[in-house]
């Protein structure tokens, strides 16, 4: 089953916050979460449900409940004093979002649009799976105000799709990429890389077939084994071996190569980008700490310096906004301190996001040491930003951790 969501305050009916002091106006978001997916793949610890564990809801009434979040959003902005922003970026993920129709992703889209507005080349993305989307959804997408699609590739090795659980065929991502441009839509590609039974040559072959596509951007993200997944209680129980950490980083040393030598730059540590402009304004919402509205079962909202989660079953989840009462589960208020170390973690991880006299006074002393260590990049530093080399990237949690000690 899903991760537990955290602990936190519990959450007003009302859903009122206060603004904290010292957070001014920052570019807003929303991220649309989408909990349906055909078959739960064996890694995946997200809010995910299948057609079997959705008791008490119907798929086809999710829209609606949806709908009713971002217009009890919208009060709750206005009641609470938010500043009124238009959207800059808009997400939908999950899940699978395109297990609903193109027609109601599109009238989620328009409901934002009319609650906030949309900055001019608002960037707006839909995860989709290769097999869930074909040239006519995705037209309807990008006709209905969708820029940009990200597939779930993972892999193009076909005993690697089967440790993962994933449906579609290696065949099936070029034809969908192509199909997505014709639409007119940017194009992402995901890939997980450090599969058990995945070879060096395995993961060279997903790289250069995902380069072939020539995508605006490619994500690549090292296998996590999660408690509590058919994957976890595999490398548990020692059926299946668990992802070795030096094959790991070969791996990852490999995609960097690849995609650099591709034309792609790295601007986070897991994401490239065929320049500044394709790289992902809503993750990098993220990773700046702007403010975004998270609506759906399970899903996270940050709004002027306080953070909360929904519930997570669709169930519960659609009783709450139904009765006209807040889906929140929990909130925690963040302190400027808080504020400050999520900055500093999050940042270091973004090309020259971070600036140095952002640190703490200590931390500034200890970047001389990360250069000497070869983990940040010397002239970058002259400069004032914080650059990960690529061994610092490799071992950027290591790195967040001495400035933040």
């Amino acid at each position: 089953m899903p991760s537990a969501l955290p602990l936190g305050d519990p959450a007003p009916s009302d859903g009122l916050i206060t603004p904290a002091t010292g957070v001014g106006a920052v570019p807003f978001g929303v991220y649309v979460h989408v909990p349906f997916c055909r078959v739960r793949c064996g890694y995946c610890d997200f809010n995910t449900y299948t057609a079997s564990e959705l008791r008490g809801v119907r798929r086809d009434d999710y829209a609606g409940h949806v709908l009713r979040e971002l217009d009890f959003a919208a009060s709750v902005l206005e009641r609470s004093g938010v500043p009124a922003r238009p959207v800059s970026t808009v997400f939908f993920g999950g899940g699978t979002p395109t297990m609903l129709p193109a027609s109601d992703l599109s009238m989620i889209l328009a409901r934002i649009r009319s609650l906030w507005g949309l900055e001019a080349g608002a960037e707006i993305t839909t995860e989709a799976n290769p097999d869930s989307v074909d040239a006519d959804t995705l037209a309807e997408l990008a006709s209905g105000g969708f820029t940009r699609a990200s597939f779930g590739m993972q892999s193009a090795v076909p005993n690697v799709l089967r440790t993962l659980d994933r449906t579609h065929v290696p065949e099936r991502v070029p034809l969908v990429v192509e199909q997505a441009r014709a639409a007119g839509l940017d194009v992402s590609l995901d890939l997980i890389y450090s599969t058990p039974g995945e070879s060096l040559a395995d993961w060279q072959t997903s790289l250069d077939a995902a380069i072939a596509c020539e995508p605006d951007h490619i994500s690549a993200y090292a296998l996590i084994v999660e408690a509590g997944t058919a994957l976890g209680r595999d490398v548990a129980r020692g059926v299946i071996a668990a992802p070795d950490d030096d094959v790991a980083a070969d791996m990852y040393e490999l995609a960097d190569a690849r995609l650099s030598a591709a034309g792609y730059e790295w601007y986070e540590v897991s994401n490239w980008a065929r320049g500044e402009e394709h790289a992902s304004r809503h993750n990098l919402a993220y990773w700046r700490s702007f403010d975004w509205w998270g609506a759906g079962p399970g899903a996270h909202s940050s709004v002027a310096g306080t953070r909360w989660w929904n519930v997570k079953h669709p169930a519960a989840y659609a009783a709450r906004v139904l009765d006209g009462a807040s889906p929140a589960a929990g909130r925690e208020v963040l302190d400027a301190e808080t504020r400050s170390f999520e900055h500093v973690m999050l940042a270091a991880r973004v090309r020259g996001e971070l600036q140095l006299n952002e640190l703490a006074p200590t931390a500034r002393t200890r970047v001389a040491d990360l250069i000497a260590r070869g983990l940040v990049d010397g002239r970058s530093a002259l400069n004032g930003r914080l650059v990960l080399t690529l061994r610092g990237r490799l071992l950027a949690d290591a790195v967040v951790r001495e400035l933040l000690e």
